[in-house]
Protein backbone atom coordinates (compact mmCIF):
# COMPACT_ATOMS: atom_id res chain seq x y z
CA UNK A 1 0.00 0.00 0.00
CA UNK A 2 1.56 3.31 -1.06
CA UNK A 3 -1.08 5.82 0.86
CA UNK A 4 -2.92 6.57 -2.14
CA UNK A 5 -6.73 5.43 -1.39
CA UNK A 6 -7.52 4.76 -5.03
CA UNK A 7 -4.45 2.98 -5.97
CA UNK A 8 -4.28 0.80 -2.70
CA UNK A 9 -8.09 -0.14 -3.68
CA UNK A 10 -7.15 -1.15 -7.36
CA UNK A 11 -4.31 -3.33 -6.08
CA UNK A 12 -6.26 -4.95 -3.03
CA UNK A 13 -8.79 -5.94 -5.30
CA UNK A 14 -6.97 -7.10 -8.21
CA UNK A 15 -7.88 -4.72 -10.51
CA UNK A 16 -6.88 -6.06 -14.48
CA UNK A 17 -8.52 -4.33 -17.41
CA UNK A 18 -9.18 -5.84 -20.68
CA UNK A 19 -10.62 -5.11 -23.95
CA UNK A 20 -13.41 -7.03 -24.55
CA UNK A 21 -14.19 -6.03 -28.34
CA UNK A 22 -16.87 -3.93 -29.83
CA UNK A 23 -19.65 -3.20 -32.60
CA UNK A 24 -20.00 -0.73 -35.40
CA UNK A 25 -23.64 0.28 -36.17
CA UNK A 26 -25.39 2.63 -38.16
CA UNK A 27 -28.61 3.85 -39.26
CA UNK A 28 -31.44 3.35 -36.87
CA UNK A 29 -30.45 0.43 -34.35
CA UNK A 30 -30.74 -0.24 -30.85
CA UNK A 31 -28.37 -2.89 -29.01
CA UNK A 32 -29.80 -4.17 -25.38
CA UNK A 33 -27.14 -4.95 -22.85
CA UNK A 34 -27.92 -6.86 -19.76
CA UNK A 35 -26.63 -6.28 -16.70
CA UNK A 36 -23.25 -6.79 -16.93
CA UNK A 37 -22.13 -8.24 -13.81
CA UNK A 38 -19.18 -6.84 -13.18
CA UNK A 39 -17.30 -3.24 -13.97
CA UNK A 40 -17.21 -2.32 -17.66
CA UNK A 41 -16.42 0.60 -19.82
CA UNK A 42 -17.23 1.65 -23.26
CA UNK A 43 -15.92 4.45 -25.53
CA UNK A 44 -17.28 5.47 -28.69
CA UNK A 45 -14.75 6.22 -31.41
CA UNK A 46 -16.64 7.92 -33.55
CA UNK A 47 -20.40 8.58 -34.13
CA UNK A 48 -23.40 9.26 -31.58
CA UNK A 49 -25.83 7.39 -30.04
CA UNK A 50 -28.35 7.37 -26.84
CA UNK A 51 -27.65 5.42 -23.57
CA UNK A 52 -31.09 4.42 -21.75
CA UNK A 53 -30.53 2.72 -18.26
CA UNK A 54 -32.78 0.22 -17.25
CA UNK A 55 -35.59 1.97 -14.29
CA UNK A 56 -34.98 5.26 -16.11
CA UNK A 57 -36.53 7.15 -18.34
CA UNK A 58 -33.34 9.83 -19.52
CA UNK A 59 -32.10 9.09 -22.21
CA UNK A 60 -28.32 10.19 -21.99
CA UNK A 61 -26.42 11.74 -25.07
CA UNK A 62 -23.38 9.90 -25.90
CA UNK A 63 -21.17 11.92 -28.66
CA UNK A 64 -17.75 10.49 -30.15
CA UNK A 65 -14.83 10.51 -27.60
CA UNK A 66 -17.11 10.00 -24.50
CA UNK A 67 -16.41 6.83 -22.20
CA UNK A 68 -18.48 5.66 -19.80
CA UNK A 69 -19.09 2.99 -17.14
CA UNK A 70 -22.61 1.81 -16.33
CA UNK A 71 -23.42 -0.26 -13.12
CA UNK A 72 -22.25 -3.60 -13.05
CA UNK A 73 -25.99 -4.53 -11.60
CA UNK A 74 -28.09 -2.78 -14.64
CA UNK A 75 -29.67 -3.31 -17.74
CA UNK A 76 -29.19 -0.70 -20.82
CA UNK A 77 -29.83 -0.18 -24.29
CA UNK A 78 -27.32 1.94 -26.81
CA UNK A 79 -29.63 3.04 -29.76
CA UNK A 80 -28.71 4.84 -32.79
CA UNK A 81 -32.39 6.23 -33.45
CA UNK A 82 -35.63 6.01 -31.91
CA UNK A 83 -37.81 3.15 -33.93
CA UNK A 84 -35.17 -0.14 -33.82
CA UNK A 85 -36.06 -3.00 -31.92
CA UNK A 86 -33.49 -3.58 -29.25
CA UNK A 87 -31.19 -6.54 -30.58
CA UNK A 88 -29.88 -8.70 -27.80
CA UNK A 89 -26.31 -8.43 -27.02
CA UNK A 90 -25.30 -11.88 -25.81
CA UNK A 91 -26.62 -13.24 -29.14
CA UNK A 92 -25.08 -10.28 -31.79
CA UNK A 93 -21.76 -11.60 -29.87
CA UNK A 94 -22.14 -15.46 -29.52
CA UNK A 95 -19.95 -17.28 -31.81
CA UNK A 96 -17.94 -13.95 -32.90
CA UNK A 97 -15.04 -13.90 -34.63
CA UNK A 98 -13.52 -10.41 -34.66
CA UNK A 99 -13.51 -8.63 -31.80
CA UNK A 100 -15.63 -5.74 -33.53
CA UNK A 101 -18.70 -7.77 -34.57
CA UNK A 102 -20.98 -6.05 -37.61
CA UNK A 103 -24.06 -5.08 -35.38
CA UNK A 104 -26.63 -4.38 -39.16
CA UNK A 105 -23.93 -3.65 -42.15
CA UNK A 106 -23.16 0.26 -40.80
CA UNK A 107 -20.41 1.86 -40.12
CA UNK A 108 -21.99 5.14 -38.82
CA UNK A 109 -20.91 4.59 -35.01
CA UNK A 110 -17.91 2.43 -33.53
CA UNK A 111 -18.45 1.25 -29.70
CA UNK A 112 -15.02 -0.45 -28.13
CA UNK A 113 -15.59 -1.81 -24.53
CA UNK A 114 -13.31 -3.44 -21.84
CA UNK A 115 -14.18 -5.13 -18.69
CA UNK A 116 -12.43 -5.22 -15.14
CA UNK A 117 -11.53 -8.69 -13.38
CA UNK A 118 -11.70 -8.31 -9.96
CA UNK A 119 -11.09 -10.20 -7.03
CA UNK A 120 -13.99 -12.38 -6.44
CA UNK A 121 -13.20 -11.80 -2.52
CA UNK A 122 -11.90 -8.39 -1.91
CA UNK A 123 -13.79 -6.90 -5.15
CA UNK A 124 -16.74 -5.79 -4.08
CA UNK A 125 -15.03 -3.00 -1.98
CA UNK A 126 -14.06 -1.22 -5.53
CA UNK A 127 -17.52 -2.30 -7.29
CA UNK A 128 -19.76 -1.32 -4.24
CA UNK A 129 -18.18 2.54 -4.35
CA UNK A 130 -18.90 3.13 -8.27
CA UNK A 131 -22.16 5.06 -8.70
CA UNK A 132 -24.98 3.47 -11.15
CA UNK A 133 -23.26 5.59 -14.17
CA UNK A 134 -19.72 7.46 -14.81
CA UNK A 135 -19.88 9.22 -18.23
CA UNK A 136 -16.94 11.58 -18.85
CA UNK A 137 -17.68 13.83 -22.31
CA UNK A 138 -14.63 14.47 -24.75
CA UNK A 139 -15.22 18.22 -23.53
CA UNK A 140 -14.65 16.88 -20.17
CA UNK A 141 -11.25 18.14 -18.50
CA UNK A 142 -8.88 14.80 -18.27
CA UNK A 143 -10.85 13.87 -21.69
CA UNK A 144 -8.49 13.79 -23.71
CA UNK A 145 -5.71 11.93 -22.10
CA UNK A 146 -8.69 9.35 -22.48
CA UNK A 147 -9.37 9.87 -26.22
CA UNK A 148 -5.28 9.16 -26.71
CA UNK A 149 -5.67 6.52 -24.69
CA UNK A 150 -8.72 4.77 -26.82
CA UNK A 151 -7.00 5.84 -29.67
CA UNK A 152 -3.77 3.76 -29.41
CA UNK A 153 -6.00 0.91 -28.51
CA UNK A 154 -7.55 1.01 -31.96
CA UNK A 155 -3.61 1.56 -33.33
CA UNK A 156 -2.62 -1.36 -31.38
CA UNK A 157 -5.61 -3.64 -32.25
CA UNK A 158 -5.23 -2.97 -35.85
CA UNK A 159 -0.97 -3.46 -36.40
CA UNK A 160 -1.01 -6.46 -34.68
CA UNK A 161 2.80 -5.60 -33.62
CA UNK A 162 5.18 -7.81 -31.10
CA UNK A 163 3.35 -7.45 -27.52
CA UNK A 164 0.30 -6.03 -28.94
CA UNK A 165 -1.93 -8.09 -26.42
CA UNK A 166 -0.23 -6.64 -23.41
CA UNK A 167 -0.09 -3.29 -24.45
CA UNK A 168 -3.85 -2.90 -24.94
CA UNK A 169 -4.57 -4.22 -21.35
CA UNK A 170 -1.55 -1.55 -20.04
CA UNK A 171 -3.83 0.85 -21.84
CA UNK A 172 -7.01 -0.45 -21.08
CA UNK A 173 -6.13 0.15 -17.52
CA UNK A 174 -4.98 3.27 -18.20
CA UNK A 175 -8.68 4.37 -19.51
CA UNK A 176 -10.24 2.91 -16.41
CA UNK A 177 -8.09 5.42 -14.11
CA UNK A 178 -8.42 8.21 -16.15
CA UNK A 179 -12.47 7.38 -15.83
CA UNK A 180 -12.52 7.18 -12.41
CA UNK A 181 -9.78 10.24 -11.72
CA UNK A 182 -12.24 12.23 -14.49
CA UNK A 183 -15.46 11.24 -11.93
CA UNK A 184 -13.19 12.59 -9.25
CA UNK A 185 -13.09 15.96 -10.62
CA UNK A 186 -16.82 16.50 -10.76
CA UNK A 187 -16.80 17.54 -6.80
CA UNK A 188 -19.84 17.86 -5.55
CA UNK A 189 -22.15 15.33 -8.03
CA UNK A 190 -20.00 12.42 -6.82
CA UNK A 191 -22.31 10.41 -4.49
CA UNK A 192 -21.46 10.28 -1.14
CA UNK A 193 -18.59 7.44 -0.51
CA UNK A 194 -14.94 6.71 -0.58
CA UNK A 195 -14.91 8.20 -4.22
CA UNK A 196 -16.22 11.69 -3.14
CA UNK A 197 -13.98 11.90 -0.59
CA UNK A 198 -10.91 11.17 -2.31
CA UNK A 199 -12.14 13.82 -4.54
CA UNK A 200 -11.34 16.29 -2.15
CA UNK A 201 -7.90 17.58 -1.65
CA UNK A 202 -8.36 18.29 2.16
CA UNK A 203 -9.69 15.28 2.91
CA UNK A 204 -7.54 13.22 0.25
CA UNK A 205 -4.74 14.32 3.07
CA UNK A 206 -6.20 12.75 5.55
CA UNK A 207 -6.69 9.14 3.82
CA UNK A 208 -2.94 9.21 2.20
CA UNK A 209 -2.15 9.66 6.52
CA UNK A 210 -4.43 6.32 7.25
CA UNK A 211 -3.92 4.11 4.16
CA UNK A 212 0.70 5.50 4.42
CA UNK A 213 0.59 3.94 8.01
CA UNK A 214 -2.36 2.29 8.70
CA UNK A 215 -1.27 0.32 11.77
CA UNK A 216 -0.78 3.65 13.44
CA UNK A 217 -3.52 4.59 16.00
CA UNK A 218 -4.02 8.04 14.02
CA UNK A 219 -5.91 10.85 16.46
CA UNK A 220 -8.84 12.93 15.20
CA UNK A 221 -5.92 15.57 15.93
CA UNK A 222 -3.35 14.45 13.83
CA UNK A 223 -5.90 14.04 10.39
CA UNK A 224 -7.67 17.36 11.31
CA UNK A 225 -4.26 18.76 11.11
CA UNK A 226 -2.98 17.07 7.41
CA UNK A 227 -6.64 18.30 6.51
CA UNK A 228 -5.95 22.16 7.44
CA UNK A 229 -8.98 21.89 9.69
CA UNK A 230 -10.45 22.06 12.94
CA UNK A 231 -11.23 18.60 14.34
CA UNK A 232 -15.08 19.68 14.78
CA UNK A 233 -15.45 20.74 10.99
CA UNK A 234 -13.06 18.13 9.71
CA UNK A 235 -14.89 15.04 11.18
CA UNK A 236 -18.35 16.46 10.05
CA UNK A 237 -16.80 17.63 6.84
CA UNK A 238 -15.52 13.89 5.95
CA UNK A 239 -18.65 11.99 7.23
CA UNK A 240 -20.64 14.13 4.57
CA UNK A 241 -18.55 13.06 2.34
CA UNK A 242 -17.53 9.69 2.77
CA UNK A 243 -20.25 8.80 5.11
CA UNK A 244 -18.73 7.71 7.94
CA UNK A 245 -16.64 8.79 10.60
CA UNK A 246 -12.72 9.42 10.17
CA UNK A 247 -11.52 7.04 12.75
CA UNK A 248 -14.48 4.50 11.60
CA UNK A 249 -12.49 4.37 8.45
CA UNK A 250 -9.65 3.80 9.79
CA UNK A 251 -10.22 0.94 11.90
CA UNK A 252 -12.50 -0.58 8.66
CA UNK A 253 -9.44 0.41 6.75
CA UNK A 254 -7.32 -2.34 8.65
CA UNK A 255 -9.74 -4.78 8.73
CA UNK A 256 -9.55 -5.38 5.02
CA UNK A 257 -6.02 -4.99 5.41
CA UNK A 258 -6.58 -8.13 8.05
CA UNK A 259 -8.53 -9.79 5.55
CA UNK A 260 -6.43 -10.18 2.63
CA UNK A 261 -3.44 -11.35 4.92
CA UNK A 262 -5.39 -13.60 7.09
CA UNK A 263 -6.41 -15.08 3.31
CA UNK A 264 -3.47 -14.84 1.60
CA UNK A 265 0.04 -14.85 3.99
CA UNK A 266 -1.20 -17.39 6.50
CA UNK A 267 0.82 -15.41 8.74
CA UNK A 268 -0.05 -16.26 12.10
CA UNK A 269 -2.93 -14.66 13.87
CA UNK A 270 -0.63 -12.44 16.54
CA UNK A 271 1.62 -11.40 13.69
CA UNK A 272 -1.25 -9.80 11.72
CA UNK A 273 -2.64 -8.18 14.60
CA UNK A 274 1.04 -6.34 15.35
CA UNK A 275 1.36 -5.11 11.63
CA UNK A 276 -1.66 -3.48 11.69
CA UNK A 277 -0.78 -2.01 15.30
CA UNK A 278 -2.74 -3.57 17.70
CA UNK A 279 -1.45 -4.02 20.80
CA UNK A 280 -2.32 -7.26 21.61
CA UNK A 281 -4.09 -10.63 19.89
CA UNK A 282 -7.41 -10.31 21.27
CA UNK A 283 -7.45 -6.70 20.73
CA UNK A 284 -7.16 -7.34 16.95
CA UNK A 285 -9.64 -9.80 17.43
CA UNK A 286 -12.39 -8.01 19.02
CA UNK A 287 -11.92 -5.38 16.92
CA UNK A 288 -11.88 -7.79 13.56
CA UNK A 289 -14.99 -9.37 15.19
CA UNK A 290 -16.87 -6.19 15.69
CA UNK A 291 -16.21 -5.22 12.12
CA UNK A 292 -16.40 -8.60 10.45
CA UNK A 293 -19.07 -10.57 12.61
CA UNK A 294 -16.39 -13.39 12.57
CA UNK A 295 -12.88 -14.13 14.90
CA UNK A 296 -9.70 -13.88 12.86
CA UNK A 297 -9.66 -17.99 13.01
CA UNK A 298 -13.38 -18.27 12.17
CA UNK A 299 -12.80 -16.11 9.14
CA UNK A 300 -9.92 -18.00 7.98
CA UNK A 301 -11.25 -21.25 8.17
CA UNK A 302 -14.48 -20.10 6.35
CA UNK A 303 -11.39 -18.16 3.87
CA UNK A 304 -10.04 -21.71 3.29
CA UNK A 305 -13.03 -23.48 2.75
CA UNK A 306 -14.51 -21.56 0.44
CA UNK A 307 -11.46 -21.61 -1.87
CA UNK A 308 -11.03 -24.97 -1.73
CA UNK A 309 -7.64 -26.94 -1.55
Amino acid sequence: MDGDPISDILALTDARTTVSGGFTAGGDWAIRFPPPGRIKFFALVRGHCTLRMDGSDAAVPIASGDVFLPSAACGFVLSGGAGAAPRDAVQLFAGATDTIVDADGGDDCLVIGGHVHLNPVSGSLLSDILPPLIRVPAAAEGAAAMRWLVDQLMVERAGRAPGAEVARAQLAQLVFVHLIRAHLAGGDDVPRGLLRAAGDPRLMAALRLIHGDPARRWQLADLASAAGMSRTNFALRFKEAAGIAPLAYHTQWRMRLADRMLRDDRAPIAAVSRALGYASESAFSNAFKRVTGLAPHHHRRAAGARSGP
